[in-house]
């Protein structure tokens, strides 16, 4: 295919994204009530806890409602379109591809996106934990009035820092498919890795929430080891195939 080609082809696949998003975005814009209500559960219970001057989700301009749906609407729509424009993706480079790399391809997408959402979901366990501890230091006759635009982002990056965190040991199996990294190195890395792993599980949860920071990194050494493990599989897999291609040669 000319480049021109190419390009109509990328336009077309963009095109069909976009209105993927769109309707999601009206979709994820309907039921933004329950969604704003679940994330703001921790502040109803400071309210109940120090009394309901004291804990409030503040807006502080005209718009800052409807833009907070906005924002709550966009990253909704994203996940609900992710198959139509995962599969867009797909759809323009797979002709590309080798059938090997088509495998191996699916293979990773498949570990990736479950894996992600996975993160999400303890990114949304963990997020009232830390907003009830932070409470907790502030003094007494302060009130806690979160800016909702900020309470978002907060709740919005969460989420997405442990996702992207949980699909790491992705990446790493497919550096030892590419021959970039073996199965050995990851694993000889173990002791950089946990320390990594309790460093990070430590900035995404408060210092004082011992429990939420433990289990967050421990899952995400068990990640670790299961994609070290993985790839020594995979590394052993590689060695007879090649003892096999030599042993064939010399015959």
């Amino acid at each position: 295919m000319p480049l021109a080609g190419h390009l109509i082809e990328l336009r077309k696949r963009l095109v069909i994204s976009a209105a993927a998003l769109l309707i999601g975005m009206v979709v994820a814009f309907l039921i933004t009530d329950p969604i704003i209500s679940f994330v703001t559960e921790p502040i109803r219970v400071v309210a109940r806890e120090r009394g309901d001057n004291f804990a409030a989700l503040n807006f502080g301009t005209v718009t800052a409602a409807f833009d907070m749906r906005m924002r709550i609407a966009f990253s909704i729509g994203i996940f609900l379109a992710a198959p139509i424009w995962l599969w867009q993706i797909w759809a323009f480079i797979m002709p590309g591809l080798t059938k090997k790399e088509i495998r191996y391809t699916i293979g990773f997408v498949a570990a990736a996106v479950p894996l992600f959402f996975a993160g999400c979901y303890v990114g949304v366990m963990v997020m009232p934990h830390i907003v009830e501890l932070m409470w907790g230091f502030t003094p007494k006759g302060a009130a806690n009035l979160y800016n909702a635009q900020d309470y978002y982002d907060f709740v919005f990056k969460l989420m997405l820092v442990i996702g992207v965190s949980f699909i790491i040991p992705v990446f790493l199996v497919a550096l030892n498919f590419a021959g970039i990294m073996s199965g050995r190195a990851i694993l000889k890395a173990w002791r950089v890795a946990i320390l990594i792993a309790c460093l990070f599980a430590a900035l995404a949860t408060p210092a004082a929430d011992v429990v939420s920071m433990l289990m967050l990194a421990g899952i995400l050494v068990v990640l670790y080891f299961a994609a070290a493990l993985l790839s020594l599989v995979f590394d052993r897999r590689k060695h007879k195939q090649q003892q096999a291609f030599l042993e064939e040669s010399a015959v």
